[in-house]
């Protein structure tokens, strides 16, 4: 059975039903002090689902990030049956916390059929056996004890290990774009809990913690752990191939084609470790730096003939008035 990390995630993502349609599902802190994202994705998706014949499992989901979530609340899950076809399901989620929507996610399920098949080969990886636990990593990057403690807490249900140095591993030194990971559950899926839709969840929530670090490595950013970055997802999408578990190796390779406007996106393929393409991920999300001194207030515009009004003359920006 499953270790009790593993577990605790297990019964993080297990909702409970209020009503028909609607579910409530609890909240624990992430990394920084909000709901994880991947976390409310996940919870939105066994919503979904619950409402779905068990023949057919997700082929493909969009969501979008409308607020930052609360982890000291519950979230309310409520479910519209948007169509049931002899194929396809189709359902839309909302999450409300407070009495206000933070994250909305629409989510498409197929009865499995054969098909014509063709997929983007896998790339070269080394064994995830060959490469470093998080436990043996973290340590030897000098962060702040208390954000290792942190990161090792809060990815202690997955065995989550880089092919290369994460962005806060080697910061300050632009580097490729391109980033890859090897995860699975940390324990095994088995007896009830194993569900074809709960590998689908577990990959859902572990989407979205490492997507974002292409963007990161192309600019020399460590990100959130060393605080030279400000970022959040804004939306996910993610398309489902091919059967897979969870608690297997999965290679995550990860890109970022673009940032610009303040925004970062990533571009990411799941594959099974015999080969198979099982998931493609694509996600936008707010990658910030910080500003290093206030911002200044924009001065007015000056009347036809008039010059602008420098900083503590009366009627400037900021002035006091006379």
């Amino acid at each position: 059975m499953s270790q009790p990390a593993l577990q605790s995630l297990l019964d993080l993502l297990d909702l409970e039903q209020i009503e028909e349609n609607i579910f409530r599902g609890q909240s624990r802190p992430a990394i920084v002090p909000r709901v994880f994202g991947g976390q409310v994705a996940a919870q939105a998706l066994v919503a979904a689902g619950r409402t779905v014949p068990a023949d057919r499992l997700p082929h493909s989901l969009h969501a979008y990030f409308l607020r930052i979530g609360d982890a000291g609340a519950p979230i309310v899950y409520t479910v519209e049956r948007m169509n049931d076809g002899r194929s396809f399901t189709a359902r839309r989620v909302v999450a409300v916390q407070h009495g206000q929507p933070i994250f909305a996610l629409s989510a498409s399920f197929q009865r499995y059929e054969d098909g014509l098949d063709h997929q983007a080969p896998m790339p070269a990886a080394p064994d995830p056996e060959t490469l470093p636990t998080a436990e043996e990593r973290l340590p030897a990057y000098g962060l702040d004890p208390a954000v290792v403690e942190k990161m090792l807490e809060s990815r202690a249900a997955v065995d989550l290990r880089y092919v290369d140095d994460p962005p806060y591993g080697r910061y300050g030194e632009p580097r490729e774009p391109h980033s890859q990971v090897w995860f699975r559950a940390d324990g095994k899926l088995d007896g009830p809990v194993d569900d074809p839709l709960l590998h689908v969840v577990l990959a859902t929530y572990v989407s979205d913690m490492t997507l974002l670090d292409s963007v990161l490595l192309a600019h020399g950013r460590g990100g959130w752990a060393v605080g030279d970055v400000v970022g959040a997802s804004l939306d996910h999408a993610m398309w489902f191939h091919r059967p897979f578990r969870a608690d297997e190796w999965l290679l995550y390779d990860q890109e970022s084609p673009s940032a610009a406007a303040g925004r970062g996106l990533g571009q990411g393929r799941i594959y099974t470790r015999d080969g198979r393409l099982a998931i493609s991920v694509i996600q936008e999300g707010v990658v910030r730096v910080p500003r290093e001194r206030p911002r200044e207030l924009p001065k007015e515009p000056a009347e036809p003939g008039e010059r602008p009004k420098e900083p503590g003359e009366p009627g400037a920006p900021g002035a006091t008035p006379r």
